[in-house]
């Protein structure tokens, strides 16, 4: 029997659950996220619905989440701003419901994870990937391994200048607008123009102030962590012009400094957006499930 393994991606708007083994196998749904105790009730209905067997599932998460596998609150979403959410048992839930080991990380991690099994990050050791919509979150990988530390990257809100031209007040609930996810996550440009950034056309100002301050973040990114490859992904990167303004404008504020060949020709192969599209974080979701299974019967 093929053995076939569960992803969850779990996003503060809505959820995606998969069961298969790769891109090429691949059955999956999506649904609105609403409560904890509803959404999560949806996830343990379709994995047992399935019939055969689930040998574990790798859930990428939003967060801020615990991921210390010797704290009493492993596993928990914790003190996100996301009504109704903070302090939620999410792998806890669903390892007790279904009854199979589980894989718990990021949402931005596991998407990394997706595009370095089968995207824009296969073969590298180095790389960030940032998802830039409902909020903003970075993970990626250093030196062949997630990126994981005191907690997890909060790419997100790192603290950039304002735009010269900016008088937004700003949409973090932490940061006000001192934070990148504050300035340039998609409710910030809803905000700060008064209509979502899919209702604005490709030549509106708010592009060229939302590629200034993505490249900000690129650029202190790059200068930190020296990665490999940027993979940019999120609603936000889906704005026809936004690609190639961030990849000008990280250019032209690195000024030449960074010297590597991967930064030349206008940084078009250095910053790049998902191969996998919208489904790297539930691809991540299934190869952290196997990682996960694999582990699990090396202990035994």
């Amino acid at each position: 029997m093929t053995e076939r393994f569960g992803g969850i991606e779990g996003g503060g708007t809505k959820f995606v659950c998969a069961l298969g083994t790769g891109p090429e196998d691949l059955e999956e749904v999506r649904f609105e996220t609403t409560t904890p105790e509803e959404t999560l009730r949806r996830c343990a209905t379709f994995f047992a619905a399935r019939g055969s067997p689930v040998r574990a599932i790798g859930i990428g998460s939003f967060g801020p989440v615990d991921l210390d596998e010797r704290s009493r609150a492993y596993g928990f979403i914790t003190s996100t701003p996301k009504p109704g959410w903070a302090n939620t048992d999410f792998a806890g839930r669903l390892g007790r419901d279904l009854r199979c080991p589980i894989g718990f990380e990021t949402d931005v991690n596991t998407a990394a994870l997706g595009e370095f099994h089968w995207g824009a990050a296969r073969g590298l050791a180095n790389f960030v990937y940032l998802t830039i919509g409902t909020g903003i979150g970075g993970g990626g990988m250093m030196n062949g391994r997630l990126m994981h530390g005191l907690v997890h990257p909060e790419m997100g809100h790192i603290f950039l200048p304002r735009h010269p031209r900016d008088n937004y007040a700003g949409g973090c609930v932490y940061h006000g607008g001192a934070c990148f996810e504050g300035l340039a996550s998609g409710p910030a440009i809803a905000e700060r123009w008064g209509k979502p950034g899919a209702e604005l056309g490709a030549d509106h100002e708010a592009w060229e102030m939302e590629a200034h301050y993505i490249a900000l973040a690129l650029v202190s990114i790059i200068c930190t962590l020296s990665p490999e490859r940027i993979i940019l992904g999120g609603g936000v990167m889906e704005q026809q012009p936004l690609l190639g303004m961030v990849q000008r404008k990280t250019a032209e504020l690195l000024n030449g400094y960074v010297r590597a060949p991967a930064l030349n020709e206008g940084l078009k192969e250095y910053i790049v957006t998902p191969a996998l599209g919208n489904r790297s974080g539930v691809l991540g979701a299934i190869a952290l499930a196997r990682e996960t299974w694999e582990r699990r019967r090396g202990e035994e």
